[in-house]
């Protein structure tokens, strides 16, 4: 697991319309809330990302960026932005490596057969690439009130 004070391992993804972003490029100029969950148009996908994207102002006051990641590619990311009215962006960790570089994928047995998921997980990174706070299996109802917080007190 990572915590509080590891450098947050830097990474490159797609975004919902195939550009890449990748996270030291937001080093010294933005805090980063990266978060992963597990799907999109998922009930608990939909209430975290719309939580996320109506505090996308509040945020940005803190100069902070959020970022959610899930296995999903950029074509349902980009359906699901439309959908929910979403403020920001969604990365495509198709493969989980970056989920696995996060320590965010969990796996479990079902029907004989070992399956992948994304433990939902934020991480809260200030403008020097420092995590600042790692949590690990959250709620999505009320989290982004609880990270904004978070970001209000890095100073």
């Amino acid at each position: 697991m990572l915590n509080a004070g590891d450098l947050a391992p830097d990474f490159a993804l797609p975004d919902a319309a195939m550009d890449m972003v990748q996270l030291s490029q937001f080093r010294g100029q933005r805090n980063v809330v990266l978060y992963f969950f597990n799907k999109d148009h998922t009930p608990g996908g939909i209430v975290e990302a719309v939580e996320f994207s109506d505090r996308v102002d509040a945020f940005a006051q803190y100069q902070t960026i959020i970022l959610g990641v899930s296995s999903d590619d950029c074509l349902s990311h980009d359906s699901f932005i439309d959908e929910q009215g979403l403020a920001f962006d969604l990365l495509a960790d198709t493969e989980l490596e970056v989920s696995r570089l996060y320590h965010a994928v969990h796996e479990w047995e079902a029907q004989g057969m070992v399956r992948y998921g994304i433990e939902r997980s934020t991480f809260v990174i200030d403008h020097a690439g420092v995590i600042r706070h790692a949590l690990y299996h959250v709620s999505p109802k009320g989290h982004a009130a609880e990270i904004l917080n978070l970001v209000k007190q890095l100073g």
